[in-house]
């Protein structure tokens, strides 16, 4: 059963597939595909009906929906970008339908550089086009040159501007635009790449074709060398049981390397980070898992900038420190997960708080050990029990870890 009008905000890759659903570059798509258009496209790199198409271009949903409701899909400040007619709905959430826009898309940078495809087929006006796509920068741009003067056609590079890489995407495009002929235009363009090269190029093509393209040229694909492991964004994230020390040794941690001073470090304690930035949160479920996702795009926020967090929540959810792991990956840092594996027969015996207590008296529900579960990591980097060596003994070994993997020097 459906409900009516939903409002959803798409995961930032569906996001981008809708600015580009919108604008026309995904010309003929009118809308997310369904069950038989996404078979199709794998088995033969066509529609349903026989249209060429080379990619998924899909949208999940949590949201039960029906046939004919309307979801309302906004950008991540919460505005509305368009409405989603529901055509079908798979029991894994994969939601069909035409979408209508609400408004031009406003989230994420260069505003100035989105430019429709009707809009620069308007530039043009009927002129032959030489559209380069960019993922990284161009090196030598004389073959551009050279085509587009055989061709006495326009330069338009499409900056693929899509997640982290983007900014340095467009920064690329507009150097080159310095370079090349007047009147070379730049269009920032959020195409998310795609898994296998070939899928992602022709995709290229068909978004190039949209923006007017003669003849189109893919710029080389970015060399990727990460810096050195002390230079990168850092993510030192502990997990388990009330009463096991994880809060003991983060702030050990975070003593020792303030100490050493080579490391920017950001402290995110669970205890403090509920006084503050989760407050109001109750302790079911989904506040929990909230919670944690709060402290990790904190944690991932820092890293993103190249500094080290510490956070210690008892994070009893093997999903939602997956979650936390992705945020903090996807921003191009290092996440090391540190499993405070402290029995709770020990915890329960240490029991600084009278926590588990009240627990066992009934008077807190659902705690964790006692009367909810906690899912062990089977990913930790690194696991320590505190039953029978010092809080010191349980620092040196992560600052062991850190220093051999070369985040700390």
């Amino acid at each position: 059963m459906g409900l009516g009008n939903v409002e959803w905000t798409p995961e930032p890759r569906e996001l981008a597939d809708l600015e580009l659903l919108l604008s026309g570059a995904f010309e003929p798509l009118t809308g997310f595909l369904g069950h038989d258009d996404l078979h199709a496209v794998h088995e033969r790199g066509r529609l349903a009906d026989g249209t060429p198409w080379p990619a998924p271009v899909t949208l999940h949903l949590d949201a039960e929906v029906a046939p004919g409701d309307e979801v309302t899909l906004l950008d991540p400040e919460g505005l509305p970008l368009a409405a989603l007619t529901v055509s079908a709905q798979e029991p894994d959430g994969l939601t069909s339908g035409r979408i209508k826009g609400l408004g031009t898309p406003e989230h994420g940078p260069f505003a100035r550089l989105r430019r429709t495809p009707a809009e620069v087929r308007d530039e043009l006006g009927g002129r032959a086009a030489l559209v380069v796509t960019m993922r990284g920068p161009l090196d030598d741009l004389s073959e551009i040159v050279a085509t587009a003067k055989e061709l006495d056609a326009v330069i338009v590079l499409l900056a693929l501007s899509y997640g982290e890489a983007g900014p340095a995407v467009v920064r690329a495009a507009l150097r080159a635009q310095e370079r090349l002929p007047a009147g070379t235009l730049v269009v920032s363009v959020p195409l998310a790449p795609r898994a296998e090269p070939e899928i992602d190029l022709e995709l290229r093509e068909h978004v190039a074709a949209a923006y007017g393209a003669t003849e189109h040229l893919a710029g080389p694909e970015p060399v990727s060398i990460p810096g050195p492991p002390h230079r990168r964004g850092l993510v030192v994230f502990f997990t388990g049981l009330s009463g096991s020390g994880k809060s003991t040794i983060a702030r050990g941690l975070r003593d020792a390397l303030l100490e050493l001073g080579s490391r920017t470090v950001t402290y995110l304690d669970g205890d403090v980070v509920r006084r503050l930035l989760s407050k109001g949160l109750t302790f079911s479920k989904a506040d929990r898992d909230l919670n944690i996702r709060r402290i990790g795009f904190v944690a991932a926020e820092t890293a993103r900038h190249g500094g080290l967090a510490i956070c210690a929540p008892i994070a009893p959810y093997a999903a939602t420190r997956a979650e936390v792991r992705e945020m903090v990956e996807s921003v191009g840092a290092d996440f090391l997960l540190v499993h405070v594996a402290t029995p709770l027969e020990e915890c329960e015996r240490r029991d600084r708080k009278g926590l588990y207590a009240k627990a066992r008296a009934g008077l807190i529900p659902e705690f964790t050990g006692i009367s909810d579960p906690y899912e062990e990591p089977d990913d930790a980097d690194l696991v320590i029990d505190t039953t029978h060596i010092t809080i010191e003994a349980a620092v040196s070994q992560v600052l062991e870890t850190l220093r051999s993997g070369g985040w700390v020097r």
